[in-house]
C-alpha cells in the first residue's frame, strides 16, 4: 500500500512538471516563431510597396526616417537594405517568367528562384514558406510578383532555441525525478510509520481479544451445561462467534497486506481446488433457490499459497451466494490464457451501482448500507480477496454491465 502511494506521488509530480514544461516551451516557441514570421512579413511588405526594392533610407537622420516610415519606426534601421537577403520572380498573365532577380542573395541561383516561385504559385497562398524562405505574392497590373526573403538565420536561431529548451527541460525533468524519488521516501515515512502502527495495533488487539473471547465461549458452554440452553446463552454464543470471526479476519488481512507476507509457495492443481470449492457451495445455493454453474478448465496448475487461493475462491463464491437475489444466477469460470490464469465469479443481484464498484475492495465496505446482520459478513471478505490476489502479483477487478449483476475477475500471471 505504502509502495503504491510512493509510486503515485512520484508519477503525479513528474507528470505535473512535464505538463508545465511542455506548456511553457510550446508557448515560448510559438511566440518566438510568430515574431520571426511577423518581422519577415513586415520586411516583405516594404519590398512589396516598392516593387521588390528598398526605398532610399537616410544614413543617420533618425527623425527624418521616423517621419517617413512612421508605422515601422521601431522595426527597421538604415542598415536593413544591406543586411537583408532576398530575391524576386515576376510572372506575366500566361504564367511565363518575366524576370528573376537574385542579385541580393548568393545562396539561390535563377533556376532555383523560379522553381521556388512556381511552388509558391501552386500553393495558392499569398504568404507562406518555401524551404527557409518567406514569400509574399501579389499582382501588379497584369503581372504576378513574388518576393522571397531569406529567413534561414532567424529560423536556425529559433530551432536552436527550441532544441536547447527541450534539452534543458529534459535534464531538469530527469534531475527533479531523481530528487523526487530520493525525497519521496521521506515524504511517505510518516504515513508508513502510522500504517505500521495501525497494522501492529490490529494484530496485537486481535491476539489480545482471542483470550477473553475463548473464556467467554467456554463460560457459556458451562452455563449451558448447568442451566440448559436458552435464547440468552445462544445469543452470547452467536455474538462471540461473530466477534471471533471478525478478529481472525482482521489479523489475516493485516498479515496479507505486509510487504512480504509469510506464505508457503508451492505448485498445486488449481482446477481441483476450485472444483472442490464450487461443490461445497452447490447445496447452499440450491437451498436458497439459486443456480450455480461452473466452467473450469482442467489441469490448470499454479505456483502459490494453496490455502490462500482456496480461501480466495471461498470468499468470492460466498459473496456471490450471499448477495444474489432469490432465483438468481451464479457462475464461476476458470481458464488458462497464454501468460495468465483468469478466475471469474459472476452473480445477479437486485441492484449495484457503478459508483459502488470502486469501494468494493475497501475495508468494512458493504453494498448494504443498512449493514443488515442477516446477510452476515463484515465488509472484509473482498478486502482479504484483494490482498490475496496482490500477494500473488495478480490483479482483481469488479464490473457490472446493467447494474443488476456483478462480475469479479482475478488475473494471475503464470
Amino acid at each position: 500500500m505504502i509502495k503504491k502511494l510512493r509510486i503515485k506521488l512520484i508519477v503525479a509530480s513528474v507528470v505535473s512538471l512535464f505538463v508545465v514544461l511542455v506548456v511553457i516551451i510550446s508557448a515560448v516557441s510559438a511566440l518566438s516563431y510568430k515574431k520571426v514570421v511577423s518581422d519577415a512579413d513586415n520586411i516583405l511588405s516594404v519590398l512589396a510597396e516598392n516593387d521588390g526594392t528598398f526605398p532610399d533610407m537616410p544614413p543617420r537622420k533618425d527623425r527624418f526616417f521616423v517621419d517617413r516610415f512612421p508605422v515601422r519606426e521601431n522595426q527597421f534601421s538604415p542598415e536593413m537594405p544591406y543586411e537583408t537577403r532576398y530575391f524576386t520572380v515576376f510572372f506575366n498573365e500566361s504564367g511565363e517568367v518575366v524576370s528573376a532577380n537574385t542579385g541580393k542573395i548568393a545562396a539561390v541561383d535563377t533556376e532555383t528562384a523560379i522553381e521556388y516561385a512556381q511552388s509558391a504559385i501552386k500553393s495558392g497562398n499569398s504568404k507562406g514558406f518555401v524551404s527557409d524562405y518567406r514569400y509574399i505574392a501579389y499582382t501588379s497590373g497584369p503581372e504576378t510578383h513574388i518576393i522571397f526573403l531569406d529567413c534561414g538565420r532567424n529560423l536556425g536561431n529559433f530551432r536552436s532555441f527550441v532544441l536547447m529548451a527541450v534539452g534543458v527541460s529534459a535534464v531538469g525533468l530527469l534531475s527533479v525525478t531523481l530528487l523526487i524519488i530520493f525525497l519521496s521516501s521521506r515524504i511517505v515515512k510518516p504515513f508508513l510509520e502510522n500504517y505500521e502502527k495501525q497494522k501492529r495495533f490490529i494484530t496485537d488487539a486481535g491476539h489480545e481479544l482471542k483470550t477473553p473471547l475463548t473464556i467467554i465461549d467456554a463460560d457459556t458452554e458451562i452455563l449451558e451445561m448447568d442451566f440448559g440452553s436458552n435464547e440468552w446463552i445462544k445469543d452470547i454464543q452467536s455474538q462471540t462467534k461473530r466477534l471471533a470471526e471478525l478478529t481472525n479476519s482482521l489479523i489475516l488481512l493485516s498479515r496479507m497486506e505486509e510487504e512480504q507476507p509469510k506464505t508457503q509457495m508451492i505448485e498445486f492443481p488449481l482446477s481441483d481446488i476450485v472444483e472442490e470449492s464450487v461443490e461445497a457451495f452447490r447445496a447452499l445455493a440450491k437451498t436458497q433457490d439459486k443456480s450455480l454453474v461452473s466452467n473450469i478448465q482442467p489441469m490448470i496448475s499454479m505456483y502459490g499459497d494453496e490455502k490462500a487461493l482456496r480461501q480466495l475462491v471461498t470468499i468470492l463464491l460466498d459473496n456471490a451466494v450471499k448477495y444474489s437475489q432469490k432465483g438468481g444466477e451464479i457462475s464461476l469460470t476458470l481458464e488458462s490464457k497464454k501468460n495468465s490464469i483468469k478466475l471469474c465469479v459472476f452473480n445477479t443481484t437486485e441492484f449495484i451501482s457503478k459508483e459502488q464498484l470502486n469501494c468494493l475492495f475497501d475495508r468494512f465496505y458493504r453494498t448494504d448500507q443498512s449493514r443488515n446482520s442477516q446477510t452476515g459478513g463484515y465488509g472484509l471478505g473482498l478486502s482479504i480477496a484483494s490482498a490475496i490476489v496482490e500477494a500473488h502479483k495478480g490483479k482483481i477487478t469488479a464490473s457490472t454491465k446493467d447494474e443488476k449483476s456483478l462480475n469479479i475477475m482475478a488475473i494471475f500471471p503464470k
